[in-house]
């Protein structure tokens, strides 16, 4: 198992990399979405993975658009402001082989597929790549692809909201259940929650979630300038992992075992736990919860080091609702420190309501988003989401913990 010392100190803001709910795995702090000049980005790729390894990174992919190089057939180094062509696709690899280092820090390649209308999505772990050219009119080209000449790759939801046609509905496709893993909550310094509510249309969250993709919630950079991992507010990852490789990062974001956050060096974790009766143990973000209704006991692990602690902080428990998720509680509580317990409440969980629980972090002496609406403007800034919790009313959690 790749675990060094390092993985066994605090981070580099000073937080542990322990959650002390499911002490064990340690968290490593993540950016799954980047660009350079390979694509439309403003910076030497060159650069790009020791910049985010000083800024304090353990874990940084690549992702460079894939659009419309391949009309240039290989002929010649297609233009970046059309995606990626092969020869890009190679030297990505090559740069991330160059900066991995096993226990240490993860360096990934992987690619945007980028179309103007059903929108974009991350494409990790493949060994090869494909572009809308190659995969229009329809999204179902693009899922068949995946399901065969890119079937070792997980995939997530971009920016969800910028295609017109998210993702033709966020229709579900079966057959990529497992392997579509995530979902853009924060992308550079945008709170997605929120993305076209205030044009009458559903919130991208409760659309995804609605239609019953199993996803975790990510927050990205999406950095296109030459300062990676150093801007401040941008969205980033925390994962829990079994190892500091490539490997434990991929098992990781099957598992959906991972938060979203905009504030560096922020820990969460969270539990859902059915009582009375239902689950006999607690479930952990990410994973499903025997519970057929009543009340549910939650268990929110928060820490950023001792400059955070006793900062007064909400966390809001979204339910199923349209066009925002419903507000089903919320919990005012100062963050703790180590030696203090982790805020804990209670909340009614009907599975009737819907199958999916996510929590949501704000600091309420932060303004809210602009688009925020009534209880939601109350509530200030987010900083973090919970990947989901699933509901079931018989049988045994799933995707692990």
């Amino acid at each position: 198992m790749a675990r060094s010392s390092r993985l066994e100190e605090p981070d580099a803001w000073g937080t542990s990399r322990q959650s002390r709910l499911f002490p064990g795995r340690p968290l490593v702090h993540a950016d799954l979405h980047n660009h350079t000049w390979l694509s439309d980005g403003r910076g030497d790729p060159a650069c790009a993975f020791e910049s985010m390894r000083a800024a304090g990174l353990d874990v940084a992919a690549l992702t460079d658009h894939s659009r419309w190089a391949s009309l240039f057939l290989g002929l010649r180094d297609a233009p970046g402001w059309t995606g990626i062509d092969w020869r890009a696709w190679r030297r990505a690899a090559s740069l991330a082989d160059e900066a991995n280092r096993d226990g240490e820090f993860v360096a990934m390649r992987g690619f945007e597929w980028s179309h103007a209308a059903f929108g974009h999505m991350n494409v990790w772990g493949s060994e090869r790549f494909t572009d809308p050219l190659r995969t229009v009119p329809t999204m179902g080209r693009f899922w068949r692809w995946l399901e065969s000449r890119g079937s070792d790759g997980l995939v997530s939801f971009n920016h969800p909201g910028t295609g017109r046609l998210r993702f033709g509905g966020f229709r579900y496709r079966p057959a990529m259940g497992e392997r579509v893993v995530g979902l853009e909550i924060f992308n550079k310094t945008e709170d997605y929650l929120f993305k076209d509510t205030d044009r009458g249309r559903l919130s991208p969250l409760v659309q995804c979630l609605d239609a019953g993709w199993r996803v975790g919630l990510l927050g990205v950079t999406d950095e296109h300038g030459a300062d990676w991992g150093t801007p401040e507010g941008k969205g980033r990852a925390g994962l829990y992992v079994d190892e500091c490789t490539r490997q434990g990062v991929l098992e990781a974001l099957a598992a959906r075992r991972f938060f979203a956050s905009r504030i560096k060096g922020l820990r969460v974790d969270a539990t859902l736990t059915s009582t009375p009766g239902g689950s006999s143990s607690p479930a952990r973000m990410g994973t499903a919860l025997a519970h057929a209704g009543g009340r549910a006991l939650v268990q929110i692990d928060l820490d950023r080091g001792e400059a955070w602690w006793g900062r007064p902080l909400s966390v809001q428990v979204l339910r199923p609702g349209r066009p925002m998720p419903r507000l089903a509680a919320t919990a005012k509580a100062p963050l703790p420190r180590p030696d203090e317990p982790v805020i804990a409440f209670e909340v009614d969980l009907d599975p009737a309501d819907g199958d999916w629980v996510v929590l949501r972090v704000s600091d309420p002496g932060e303004p809210p988003d602009p688009r925020a609406t009534g209880q939601w403007a109350q509530l200030g800034r987010g900083i973090a989401y919970t990947s989901p919790f699933w509901l079931d009313r018989t049988g045994p959690p799933g995707h692990g913990r």
